[in-house]
């Protein structure tokens, strides 16, 4: 029988070509199994579009959710022409499923959970969402719970039931004038986009429930001055953001919306904050600031990253964890802390006069 003489040992020829076929057999198996450990393997994520090719990493290190945006929802009863979060999908996790992801995040370091959309107030009437604000605040003990809406779905039994565990509600409003407001398209048939905003205020005030306004500063408000009425709800933050493009959803071919006759320059938005730089709630936030100091999940716990001016989503948390989601968000820490994003925000500690 032919042999292989090796130092210290003799092996038959045979022997060692069967020991070759099994070293190259499993190769190709661990390869096959890092490949199959690679997909997504949640319950939801075959719900989710496939994933464009190549996401790119952060930087190393590690990121901690400290504040997490979560659009749970896309859905909407106003057809604002700048959103950037638009109705592309009609997907919400079970409530049981989206409780387990916010635990996920709340177990890596998350302080602070903004809900928004859509509009978050759309799912089983406040209901969805008032659950979730519930469960944040008394079973994760979250610092700050926040929901961002257009005001219009809200009702003083959804306060009664929920807003003790709210640390604030901010209410979209871009211009006192409702004409301007629709123009815009924040409007629906049948309701008065001014009066539920002021509604809202008196239950936020009556309910214990610190109040804020966000505005987009866009081609139809540039030259309004809001400072008289801004100063007269007074919101503990008012937050004024440059109209920002985002492909995929208010710009380009497969966009719901168009944005592109709305955005203004980087000057004109300087001038509209210097026009109200005596109304001393005001936290403005240029295309610069906002587009990759947020941590934004979308409806199925995605991370999103828009730093290539659309959204690349990450695979689900759910799926792959909060450590192995946040590396592909795109998240800028420093610029999170550069623009204000870490405040007093639980409204234990804002000391309101109710």
């Amino acid at each position: 029988m032919t042999t292989v003489t090796c130092t210290n040992f003799t092996l038959p020829l045979a022997v060692v070509f069967i020991l070759g076929v099994l070293a190259v057999f499993f190769r190709r198996v661990n390869k096959f199994t890092q490949i199959a450990w690679d997909v997504p393997r949640g319950e939801y994520s075959v719900a989710a579009p496939s994933l464009p090719s190549g996401p790119r990493k952060t930087p190393p290190g590690t990121v901690v959710p400290t504040s997490v945006n979560y659009h749970f929802t896309r859905q909407c009863n106003y057809r604002c022409g700048f959103c950037f979060h638009t109705a592309k999908t009609s997907f919400v996790l079970p409530l049981d499923t989206a409780k387990k992801g916010l635990r996920l995040l709340a177990e890596a370091g998350m302080e602070k959970v903004n809900f928004s959309g859509g509009e978050p107030f759309i799912k089983d009437r406040g209901r969805y969402v008032g659950e979730l604000v519930r469960f944040c605040k008394c079973e994760l003990g979250l610092p700050s719970v926040s929901i961002v809406s257009n005001g219009s779905l809200i009702t003083e039994d959804w306060f009664s039931k929920y807003g003790e565990w709210l640390d604030i509600l901010a209410i979209s409003c871009d211009s006192f004038d409702e004409e301007t407001n629709r123009r815009i398209g924040r409007h629906q048939t049948g309701k008065d986009h001014l009066r539920c905003l002021r509604q809202v205020r008196t239950w936020c005030q009556q309910y214990k429930v610190a109040f804020k306004i966000n505005s987009v500063v866009n081609r139809h408000n540039i030259d309004e001055d809001m400072s008289i009425e801004i100063m007269e709800l007074n919101p503990i933050r008012w937050k004024v953001f440059q109209c920002l493009l985002i492909g995929g959803e208010n710009a380009g071919p497969q966009a719901l919306r168009n944005a592109e006759n709305m955005v203004i320059t980087d000057q004109e938005f300087d001038q509209f904050v210097r026009r109200h730089e005596q109304v001393t709630c005001l936290v403005p936030e240029s295309n610069e600031k906002m587009r990759d100091s947020y941590l934004i999940l979308d409806e199925y716990m995605r991370f999103l990253d828009c730093r290539n001016g659309r959204k690349e989503p990450s695979r689900s948390l759910l799926d792959v964890g909060v450590k192995g989601a946040i590396q592909f968000s795109g998240f800028d820490e420093k610029m999170f802390f550069k623009r204000g994003g870490k405040y007093t925000w639980s409204k234990a500690d804002l000391q309101l006069d109710w």
